[in-house]
């Protein structure tokens, strides 16, 4: 499976709302989230895997080593931790500076 692959399928999986959502802002985030390989290659066995979370101008990236353990799922995991965590600090926001950026 190639990363981007990865990235698009568990990104579709969290439009769907295929995940639990914990309230109704993630809920109301789902659609806008992307999630964007920033690796230099699509191998899943790259020296450096880098994943961008992103929604609106707040962003997330996470890199990992090839020999990790499961590595899609740890993945997978991460980015829906990385989601959740966006979404809380857009909560934190005032709504005039997310109309404004």
């Amino acid at each position: 499976m190639k990363i981007s692959e990865l990235c698009k399928m568990i990104e579709d999986s969290i439009h769907s709302g295929k995940y639990p959502f914990e309230d109704q802002q993630q809920k109301d985030f789902a659609n806008s989230v992307k999630i964007i390989n920033r690796s230099d290659s699509e191998d899943l066995k790259s020296t450096d895997i880098k994943i961008e979370v992103k929604i609106q101008n707040l962003y997330t990236i996470n890199n990992y080593l090839p020999n990790i353990q499961h590595l899609p799922g740890i993945i997978e995991m991460d980015i829906l931790d990385s989601f959740k965590m966006i979404c809380r600090r857009l909560g934190r926001i005032s709504p005039d500076t997310i109309t404004n950026n």
